[in-house]
């Protein structure tokens, strides 16, 4: 029996912590955990053991960080090797009765992705594809990849897990306290993009308590249609006598993950401080539950790596400007490979409204396989909006496919053979949703009637490879009524049948209908409003196009899509003021307010525009005035919206870059002698863990706060790090961790700073780590996250 039949009619239980026993077993600080399967197979074995006989099904692994980036490839292969047969050695010796999984566990890589970090996306995919392959080897029965906290990564593992490997793949994520991924990914986003790719379950695990996961919970259950699975920590360590003790005692845990079973989890288990106690308490409490059916929400989703866009009832706005169809200006962008004036093409649709962005950089005289690669990547990096990949070349749209972070919308498909066998297999593989053109190798039929039947077709072949209906999007194609005048009613009427009698979203190039014709607007809006009322889900559109948007606005108002027409309102607002004071009336509708073009451009993550600004600035200003008064007040619009959840990581991270391009062009025109640093600090992740993502940003940031940072990268000993702070005479330390067998490491190094270099004031941050557990080892402060750090240091006075 595989695990995937075991679920069908059970509940599926996993085992809980590995770290924290591994500590109370000896492991020293430092030392790697993965090394134990080799090293202490008989404790290994011995913990799978006890959770087996506690109840669980499931044991995963003892490799979660054995991969190429910490390990060379013979003892990353020798690592997971010992630790499945130290896994199949407990489950054939196991009393429990109930069948037995031995899971490869694969956790993050320790790096960030770019464009935000250093490691490109296809070596993410071949460091985990490694582990893959030896998992395969040596005879696990699922793979599990789980404690990711950034949805590109975790695309990455999954892509890896598809491609080497035919065994069953779950997924967890770690949520924080806001309910979203440390990038900004929300629960709902990922089960576009995880399901979309074909994981068999998704869920959550580590960070938090069970309780504290409840909404992430409810959010997974509300959107995915693939088993939900929950493995939180013991609550979060608290300070007894010296000791760290997780706050959930098993009774209280085991109860709440029982609440949430009741309510659609089907796959449960525990992370860091739990125990075979507390599994077997779960198992105990879960006993006689029958899980609940798992349905299709047939949900048509599209997601970026922050949030999904649902086609629903309200239609959606999908930005046309970056197409270089008719705009001149554009060509001349693609032609002379001008990226920021296409990155600004996309930050004013953005700020104009539209939901998702198409994206098309089709042109003869480029190379569109890099061109689109590169304006997607460009764009992703400073706009969060999903986006719809715009392309009649098959080689370019898997190419971004593959490198797309979420659940792309896909631009086109339709009724020819040869269109349907180059693009099903990439939705298949990839996860989207995908644009169906009515029309085939006889052409684009001039009856309603005939574009059905294409439809009709596209669905048939489209569920031969696999695909719902909920992941294609009908374009019944507008086609100008100057050419022929039933052009409209043909194209709508056959809208209305797809949306209402199929049951399938529709989506038009609104504009088109009008070609040829004066005064085009007129015409578009108004057959706007009739294709709304027949059920247009999505348009592809001029978001300045003020026509339209009185269509649009309107729409949703009167079919109560508006709440309290709030946004009709403020819409109507806008366009009186525009008229009174254009100039002042665009500036009203841009989110944030900013002093100067310096301040846009370091906000919005323009990193070109924001150094040719600069370069423009120190002709007639003073290079600490421009940090003082145009950087350093920028980089804390960014950093106040961080701290309030309405930024989230890969924006800080763009805007520090753009800020970081403004300090080099003041840099490199300041008078020989002259400096701009602070005082310099000392950063580090501790001896043992490889994990420097947390301390990347940390050090991205303080420098552009203007301290002068030493980076002493990662798995650093003690002494390497006090002997840096007393060469430096740093008066501040920052030490990053992320994994439970690492903080002995961080205590050691801060009782040894303590003795050695007293002066130095020590900060602490990581996924293991609160502020009582920071008190607990000495730590003089505990950073909720990067911004808190730069407070920190900040305040600091010497």
């Amino acid at each position: 029996m595989t695990v995937l039949e075991y679920m069908k009619d059970h509940l599926l239980f996993l085992d809980g912590g590995m770290g924290s026993l591994l500590q109370n077993m000896g492991i020293k600080p430092g030392e790697h955990p993965e090394r134990w399967s080799v090293s202490h197979p008989e404790i290994i074995e011995q913990i799978h053991l006890d959770y087996f006989n506690a109840g669980c099904n499931v044991v995963n692994t003892n490799c979660f960080g054995a991969n190429t980036l910490k390990f060379d490839a013979e003892e990353c292969d020798r690592i997971i090797k010992a630790s499945i047969e130290n896994a199949k050695r407990a489950a054939a010796r196991s009393t429990n009765p109930e069948p037995k999984f031995v899971a490869l566990d694969i956790g993050p890589c320790g790096k960030l992705l770019k464009p935000y970090g250093d490691l490109d996306f296809e070596d993410a995919v071949e460091c985990f594809a490694g582990m893959v392959r030896s998992g395969v080897k040596h005879g696990a029965d699922l793979i599990f990849i789980e404690t990711m906290n950034d949805s590109y990564e975790t695309k990455a593992a999954l892509l890896a897990a598809k491609e080497n490997s035919d065994l069953p793949v779950f997924v967890s994520n770690a949520y924080g306290e806001d309910g979203k991924l440390m990038t900004g990914a929300t629960p709902a986003a990922m089960v576009a993009m995880i399901e979309g790719m074909g994981a068999d379950a998704i869920g959550c695990n580590c960070s938090l308590g069970p309780a504290q996961l409840r909404g992430v919970v409810d959010e997974l259950l509300a959107n995915a249609s693939i088993p939900v699975m929950l493995k939180p920590n013991a609550g979060l360590p608290k300070d007894v006598d010296g000791r760290a003790v997780y706050d959930v005692l098993p009774d209280e845990f085991a109860e709440e993950i029982v609440t949430q079973i009741k309510a659609g989890v089907r796959v449960a288990g525990g992370c860091c401080g739990t125990t075979p106690e507390y599994i077997k308490a779960l198992t105990s409490k879960a006993e006689g539950l029958e899980p609940l059916p798992v349905y299709p929400k047939n949900k048509t989703v599209v997601s970026s790596y922050t949030h999904a866009v649902e086609f629903a009832e309200s239609p959606i706005l999908i930005g046309e400007r970056i197409n270089p169809t008719g705009k001149k200006r554009f060509k001349q962008a693609l032609i002379e490979k001008d990226i920021d004036y296409i990155l600004q093409e996309g930050v004013n649709q953005q700020d104009a409204g539209v939901q998702i962005l198409d994206v098309n950089v089709g042109l003869p005289d480029i190379d569109e396989v890099s061109m689109l690669n590169n304006v997607m990547y460009e764009l992703q990096a400073i706009i969060n909006l999903p986006l719809q990949i715009d392309t009649a070349d098959a080689v370019a749209m898997e190419k971004a496919l593959r490198r797309y972070n979420g659940k792309a919308m896909i631009n086109s498909v339709n009724g020819k053979e040869e269109s349907m066998k180059a693009i099903f297999p990439l939705v298949k593989k990839y996860g989207g949703v995908v644009v169906a053109l009515t029309l085939d190798e006889g052409g684009i039929p001039a009856t309603a009637e005939g574009r059905i039947a294409i439809a009709k077709k596209i669905l048939e072949t489209a569920a031969s490879y696999g695909i719902d209906k909920k992941d294609i999007i009908f374009d019944t194609l507008a086609m100008t009524i100057s050419a022929d005048p039933a052009a409209a009613l043909a194209t709508l009427k056959s809208l209305e049948y797809i949306k209402n009698e199929m049951g399938c979203h529709t989506s038009l190039g609104v504009s088109n209908i009008s070609f040829g014709l004066p005064k085009r607007e007129g015409v578009n809006s108004t057959f706007f409003a009739m294709a709304l009322e027949r059920g247009l889900s999505a348009a592809i559109m001029n978001p300045y196009a003020t026509d339209m948007l009185k269509v649009y606005y309107a729409y949703r108002a009167l079919h109560n899509l508006d709440e309290n027409c709030a946004d009709y309102i403020e819409f109507a607002t806008n366009l009186v003021e525009t008229a009174a004071a254009p100039a002042q009336a665009a500036a009203a509708k841009t989110p944030e307010d900013f002093k100067s073009q310096l301040q846009k451009a370091i906000v919005k993550g323009l990193k070109d525009q924001a150094a040719e600004v600069t370069g423009q600035l120190l002709a007639t200003t003073d290079a600490l005035e421009i940090i003082q008064q145009e950087i350093i007040p920028a980089l804390d619009i960014v950093g106040k919206g961080f701290e309030e959840k309405t930024v989230y990581l890969p924006q800080l991270l763009m805007s520090a870059e753009a800020a970081k391009a403004s300090f080099e062009v003041i840099k490199a025109n300041m008078p020989s002698g002259q400096s701009i640093d602070k005082f310099p600090m000392v950063i580090a992740t501790v001896h043992g863990d490889i994990h420097d993502i947390g301390k990347n940003i940390v050090k991205l940031l303080l420098e552009n706060y203007g301290f002068k940072v030493i980076d002493l990268g990662k798995d650093v000993p003690p002494a390497d790090i006090v002997a840096a702070v007393i060469e430096n005479k740093a008066p501040v330390c920052g030490l990053s961790a992320l994994m439970t067998t690492t903080v002995p490491a961080m205590e050691e190094t801060i009782k040894l700073l303590a003795e050695q270099a007293p002066w130095c004031k020590v900060v602490v941050g990581g996924a293991v780590l609160n502020e009582d557990y920071a008190n607990r080892i000495g730590a003089g402060k505990y950073a909720k996250d990067a911004m808190d750090t730069v407070r920190f240091a900040d305040s600091v006075e010497i």
